[in-house]
């Protein structure tokens, strides 16, 4: 098994990038999607979550009102943090047994936003970063999600910056062209992980 962290800034396309590995045959894993499970409404994990940031995170119908937590964490150091010591653990578990799970030759991608913030470079064989211009990443966010100017700046702030990304990168995806571009980088991704894949142990880092 060949396991790669798949990380990059938001706004950088990531999400691209995984679900072309997966196209191509990759396990992934995404932490993002196990987040949202881990405090899905009537767990334990959104529980904490209320107890940790009071009844205001919570929508009408019950369920975490993402927005409002957002507004509360993002910009506030000491906030993200409870927040990551209650998601944290529970996407790591998961993410455990999903791998246990997977073929032993797979190739199993964990898509990590945090990889980088979170110290878990050393975890993998190789680590993947998606990276883009931090002016793309800002533009994307404005104009595919919505955000304020100062609401695209706080969430890439609240990031690693993107020489740090790098600085832990043994593959890169330079993500600021079309898909044209990204689909032809991914192919070149694809065969030096199989290629990877193929050596066994010594792939380790």
């Amino acid at each position: 098994m060949l396991r790669v962290g798949l990380t990059g800034g938001i706004g950088s396309g990531k999400s691209a990038v995984s679900s072309r590995l997966a196209a191509r045959g990759a396990v992934v894993i995404d932490s993002d999607v196990l987040a949202r499970e881990a405090v899905a409404k009537g767990t334990d994990g959104l529980a904490e979550v209320v107890e940790a940031f009071g009844n205001d995170v919570l929508t009408a119908a019950g369920e975490l009102d993402r927005p409002a937590l957002g507004r509360i964490v993002f910009g506030d150091e000491s906030a993200r943090r409870r927040l990551e010591a209650i998601v944290h653990p529970r996407v790591r578990a998961r993410a455990a047994e999903i791998e246990a799970q997977s073929p032993v030759a797979a190739i199993v991608v964990h898509d990590i936003p945090l990889l980088v913030e979170t110290g878990q470079v050393d975890r993998f064989d190789l680590v993947l970063v998606v990276d883009a211009p931090v002016d793309v990443q800002l533009e994307r966010l404005t104009a595919q999600r919505g955000m304020t100017d100062e609401e695209a700046k706080r969430r890439v702030a609240s990031q690693a910056s993107r020489a740090d990304r790098l600085a832990a990168a043994d593959l890169v995806v330079e993500n600021s062209g079309t898909l044209t571009d990204l689909d032809r980088r991914i192919d070149e991704v694809w065969a030096t992980l199989e290629q990877r894949a193929g050596h066994g142990p010594d792939t380790k880092r």
